[in-house]
C-alpha cells in the first residue's frame, strides 16, 4: 500500500473510530433524533439567515432533502421559519428554544469528545497543525472541483459508507 492509500485508509479508519466512540454517547443523549436533523440544527444554530439552500450545499444534499428534514424539524418545534422584510420570496430558519437545547446538548458532547482526544492533540505543534490543514483544505478543494465537474448531487452521505 503506498503512502496516499495508506493515508485515505488512515482518514476512513480515524472517522469509522470517531463515529464508533460517539455513538452510543450522541444517541442516549439525543434520543429521538437523526444525525442529520441534529446536524442541521448544529448549522441553523452557528449561522444566521441559513436557508434550505445553504443547507443543501453544506450537507451536499438536495434541496428537496433538506426541506424534508425541515419539515420535520418545524414539526418538532425545533426550528421555526421567517421571512425579511425586505425578502417575501426566501425562507430562513432559526432555532426554537427547544432547538436551542438540542444544539447545547449536542456542543456538550462534543465538547466531552475534545476533552477525551486533548491528549492527542496536545502534542500536536503549530507546524504540525499548519501542515494537516493546508492538505485537508487542499484536498477538499479538489473534491469539490471534482463534484462541480461531474454535476453530481449527493442526496445523502450514507449511501457511500
Amino acid at each position: 500500500m503506498n503512502k496516499e492509500e495508506q493515508v485515505i485508509m488512515g482518514f476512513r479508519d480515524l472517522l469509522n473510530k470517531m463515529v464508533f466512540l460517539n455513538k452510543f454517547k450522541m444517541e442516549d443523549g439525543l434520543k429521538g433524533y437523526k444525525s442529520s436533523e441534529v446536524h442541521c440544527i448544529e448549522y441553523i444554530g452557528r449561522n444566521v439567515d441559513s436557508n434550505v439552500t445553504k443547507l443543501a450545499e453544506t450537507f451536499y444534499m438536495t434541496r428537496g432533502a433538506l426541506s424534508k428534514i425541515a419539515k420535520k424539524l418545524i414539526k418538532k418545534g425545533l426550528i421555526e421559519s421567517y421571512q425579511k422584510q425586505d425578502n417575501k420570496k426566501e425562507v430562513y430558519f432559526r432555532l426554537t428554544p427547544q432547538g436551542e437545547v438540542i444544539n447545547k446538548v449536542h456542543e456538550k458532547l462534543h465538547k466531552e469528545f475534545q476533552e477525551r482526544d486533548k491528549a492527542v492533540f496536545e502534542q500536536v505543534t503549530e507546524e504540525q497543525f499548519d501542515s494537516m490543514l493546508s492538505f485537508v483544505e487542499t484536498y477538499s478543494r479538489h473534491l469539490d472541483a471534482e463534484i462541480k465537474k461531474q454535476g453530481v448531487v449527493i442526496t445523502n452521505l450514507n449511501d457511500f459508507e
